[in-house]
């Protein structure tokens, strides 16, 4: 679905970003097809994708439009396998949640943005810890690898603490926050049940996450 309706990160991006520029784009936790939905809507960037291993939920297709793998393990990140000032959007997405150390992870990418760059971090809300539990995830705890809750406070703040004392200003600024939903999935939620009723004979929480405000985005600018 995410090739024919753009994911909320990619529609947001695309509000700072011309999807035609030949930028450089670092996915972290690039599974679950992001390869190639990010190159279907920024056909020109360099995409360079992290994870454990570059098949996770991914088709071969998706493999091949990954520019350059950097194998990691998140829980123990290596940032100096990362340059410094070096990417135009990092994407961190529903990666977090999973992490014990998300704190050191985002403060360690901030650094390898460009100036004038993009960080987009989604992550479940403390919403999600009181929804109805669903396979495919709905509640916090349907995933067992989830380990920390995150706020949208919390993650600014931390962002804010990195200040540049020459010009008396915080070093990024947060350019947009809230309830990573598009109403475009919201009005296709009937087909969407049906269609995972026939594919799979039940429906997967995923398809709620938009109706019931599971996930909340910041967007950072360098």
């Amino acid at each position: 679905m995410g090739r024919i309706i753009p994911p909320f990160r990619i529609k947001l991006l695309s509000k700072y970003i011309n999807q035609s520029d030949p930028i450089r784009i670092l996915d972290v936790g690039c599974g679950s097809n992001s390869p190639s939905i990010t190159k279907r809507y920024f056909p020109n960037a360099h995409y360079t994708g992290i994870d454990i291993d570059k098949t996770y939920n991914n088709s071969q297709y998706d493999i091949e439009c990954i520019d350059e793998f950097i194998p990691m393990d998140l829980n123990d990140f290596d940032e100096q396998k990362l340059q410094d000032n070096t990417y135009d959007v990092i994407i961190l997405s529903h990666i977090i949640e999973h992490l014990p150390n998300g704190e050191l992870v985002i403060i360690e990418l901030l650094k390898k943005l460009k100036k004038g760059g993009y960080l987009y971090i989604e992550f479940p809300s403390e919403k999600s810890l009181f929804l109805p539990s669903m396979q495919g995830t709905l509640n916090f705890f349907d995933d067992p690898t989830h380990c920390r809750i995150y706020s949208i406070r919390e993650i600014c703040n931390l962002i804010m603490l990195e200040y540049d004392a020459k010009k008396h200003q915080p070093v990024y600024k947060i350019v947009k926050v809230g309830v990573a939903r598009r109403w475009i999935n919201i009005l296709l939620l009937p087909v969407k049940i049906i269609m995972h009723l026939i594919k799979f004979g039940h429906c997967k929480g995923g398809i709620f996450w938009d109706i019931t405000g599971f996930a909340n985005f910041v967007l950072v600018r360098k």
